[in-house]
Order: C-alpha cells, then structure tokens, then sequence
C-alpha cells in the first residue's frame, strides 16, 4: 500500500485539526495554516493522557508511541502514553470511572464498553466518520462497541487467533494439512504427546488465549452461555459433550502446565519448541521470524477446527474510548481521528505484521496479506467470529461473565477432576448471577 508523502499526510492532520480545535489561536484562519504549514494549536499547556495494553508485538508499542509523539508535535499537545499488561487494565479503568480521574483515552477489550458505558463518552460522529471512509465495521467489532444505539468507543482493530502450529510436526503424523475437525486434531495431537510434543492451551485467568478456548469449544459443540431469550442455557446437552472432549483431549493431547498459564506461557513454549500447536495470533510468526528463522520457517497457521455444530472463533477486538470525565474530550477525538486515517494506520498495521487485523473489511486489501500467505487465516477468521453473550447482542452481564472467566473456569474444573455434569451445573449456577 503506497503511503503518502509526509507533507501531504501534514497538511490534512493541520485542517482537520485546525477545523476541530476549539479555541484554536490560530492567526489567519485555515488559508493562514495552509500557507505557514503549521500546525494549529490547542491552548497552550493542553496535555492528552492514553492508557493502552502492553502489545505482544514490542514494535507495535514502540510505533505507537512515535505517533502519538507526532501528534503531540503536530498539535502542540503534551501525550503521555502509558502500558499497562493486558490483565491490569480493568481495575484501572474502574478505578478511573469510580474516582472520575485518570486517562483521556482508555483501550477497550472485547465488550468492555458495555461494562464501562456509563463511564465513556459518546464518539458517534467519529465512528460513523471512520466507516463512512473504509466501509462499515465488521457485525462482531460494532456490536462490542454499540450500546444501547450509542458508540461508545471506535474499534481500533481485532487480534484473530488462528491454530499456530509445526507443520513438520504435523507431517511426521501424517497430517499433510492441519485437521479441520477437533476429533481428527485429537487423533494426531494424541501420537504428537507421546513423542513428547504436546499441544499447548492455557486455562489460568487471563483474558485472551483461555477465553479463546472456552467459548468457541462451546460454540463447536452446539452450547452457549444463553438463548436468543437471555435464558441461560449452559448446562446443556452441547456443553457437557464439550466439556467430555475437553477433559480427553487434556489427557491426551495437552500440555500438562496449561492450567497454570497466562497468555504468555503457550508463545514461549512455542518458541522454545516443547509443544506442536496451539491458539494464538501472529506474535508467536512475528518473533520466530526475526529471532528463530528455522521454526518461522517449520510452522504455519490454520482455522479452528470444526464441532458437530461448525467452526466458530470468539472475537471482540479492540476499540479506544474516550471517558467521559476527561476534560479534553475533543483534543482525544482528534487524535483518534488522526491516527485512524489511512496513512497513520497504515503505518501502525504494518509494524504490527499480521498480528492485528483492521475494523473493516478495506483493510483485507492490506499487502502485508499479500506477501505472506502463511498470515492469511487471519484475516479469514474475521467471518467465523462470535462474541461473549451470542446470540444476543454483547451486554454489560455477559462482560461480567467473561471477566470472571465462567467459561474457563468450568472447563478447567473439569480438567482437575469434576464431573462434566457438575462443572456445567456450577457454570449455571455462576451465569444466573451474571445475568440476573
């Protein structure tokens, strides 16, 4: 994708800004701008805080601290940019909204703007202006984010996971191709443990890699949380099948450690070669490829493998809000503004190699896509994607189910020795206060 000049790029962030900023001592009007080629400026002393998770991708963090560098620059804004891990951010964000003070921009998870809606300001105008542009959002990142007819946050982009794995591995069993059913991934990952090259999957709380686990298995299986009624129906015929398969293919197939891992746990075994698969985005490809070419070059990437009832992947994305409290709300749009259009993300995905996938469907074009096959699924899994609370539109419980790990936590009772029947009854038992 060919970037535009930085001039260019300059000169449209000046009239975008300068036609946004309110009480802007800009002489001249925006002529005046044009011709100086500066950049209009917010009162002086104005400062812009943003709270972001610590990506996967060390680049990524790295690009966009440069950017929000240049838009500070540019407006003559102070950005203070400050990373948190992925984990930390829900208590910081409630104690942001319960104390009214804290960050202008806060990344928003999955569906956390429903849990936090009440806390961030409507950035309607600016959503529909990004779709508007690039086509509109994906129906799992727009309902994570539409609550109640309001945006509460602009999608920023989803991290997919797809099945990493060692194609050689894979081979050596006579899977020429990666499974695409779970009782075929079973069959071979069952010869891959017993030659000491298990698969890997984590079921400790941490939001992204067991939750990957959780609801899709469920989804496979023909289970869910709850009816198009809001009824909780996981205690289900579907889920305890689900859960059955779980517990066999824990024994059979899995990493003894997983229950004790984060997300961060299955990358490093990946890269240190002691297991042959597992769920993940591109952070495990865009580190073995710069710092363990041989397995870069050994493994590839695959869909979910499918259940009695499909193949399904829970996906949310993210999305940056701007909170409610903060004092400088438009000075936060605008940066937001900025940093989604074309060049500014443009340069943002590409450092980030395939690890994030854009909001809507333009971003499929992206070349990044084109020079690597082995990123394609990826992108791909945006049409298989589902959401926390599915069929029904995400909601304030259903983030509350999901951040008490309700899901994971019934299937990793089960791995410890619970019967299938009472995991899925305990799981009912915790969903009903959820959406009571």
């Amino acid at each position: 994708m060919a970037h535009q000049s930085s001039r260019a790029v300059d000169r449209r962030a000046f009239l975008k800004l300068a036609g946004a900023a309110t009480g802007a001592a800009v002489a001249g009007g925006i002529p005046g701008i044009v011709a100086a080629q500066k950049a209009p400026s917010f009162p002086k002393g104005t400062k812009l805080s943003i709270l972001e998770w610590v990506s996967f991708v060390p680049a990524s963090d790295v690009e966009f601290k440069r950017l929000a560098a240049e838009f500070g620059k540019l407006a003559g804004v102070e950005m203070t940019v400050d990373l948190i891990n992925m984990n930390d951010l829900n208590p910081r964000i409630a104690s942001a909204i319960e104390t009214r003070s804290g960050p202008d921009i806060i990344m928003m998870i999955n569906n956390w703007a429903h849990l936090y809606s009440g806390g961030l300001a409507d950035v309607g105008d600016l959503a529909e202006e990004v779709a508007k542009r690039d086509g509109a959002f994906y129906e799992f990142v727009k309902t994570a984010n539409f609550v109640d007819g309001h945006w509460k946050a602009v999608p920023l982009c989803s991290v997919n996971p797809t099945w990493n794995y060692r194609e050689d591995w894979f081979k050596e069993e006579g899977a020429a191709k990666f499974p695409d059913t779970w009782d075929e991934l079973r069959k071979v990952g069952t010869a891959l443990k017993k030659k000491g090259r298990p698969i890997g999957q984590a079921f400790g709380h941490s939001l992204g890699d067991p939750n990957q686990w959780a609801y899709p298995i469920t989804w496979c299986f023909g289970g869910a949380e709850i009816d198009d009624k809001g009824k909780v129906v996981i205690n289900s015929k579907e889920t305890i099948e689900a859960l059955k398969f779980t517990v066999a293919f824990w024994k059979d197939c899995l990493d003894d450690g997983g229950l004790a891992w984060d997300d961060s746990s299955n990358n490093r075994a990946f890269l240190a070669g002691t297991i042959a698969a597992t769920i993940n985005g591109a952070s495990i490809y865009f580190v073995a490829k710069r710092q363990f070419p041989d397995i870069a070059k050994a493994m590839n990437h695959a869909h979910m493998p499918k259940g009695p009832a499909g193949r399904f992947y829970s996906l949310g994305g993210q999305a940056r809000a701007v909170m409610n409290y903060s004092k400088n709300q438009q000075v936060a749009k605008e940066f937001i503004r900025w940093f989604m259009d074309r060049p500014q993300y443009d340069k943002w995905m590409t450092t980030n190699d395939g690890y994030v996938c854009g909001p809507t469907p333009y971003w499929e074009k992206h070349t990044l896509w084109e020079k690597d096959p082995k990123l394609v699924p990826f992108k791909e899994s945006s049409k298989f994607g589902r959401w926390p609370g599915y069929p029904l539109p995400p909601s304030r419980k259903a983030s509350e189910a999901l951040v008490k790990y309700v899901l994971v936590d019934m299937y990793a009772q089960a791995i410890k020795g619970m019967k299938p029947e009472d995991a899925a009854r305990w799981a009912e038992g915790e969903l009903k206060k959820a959406y009571a």
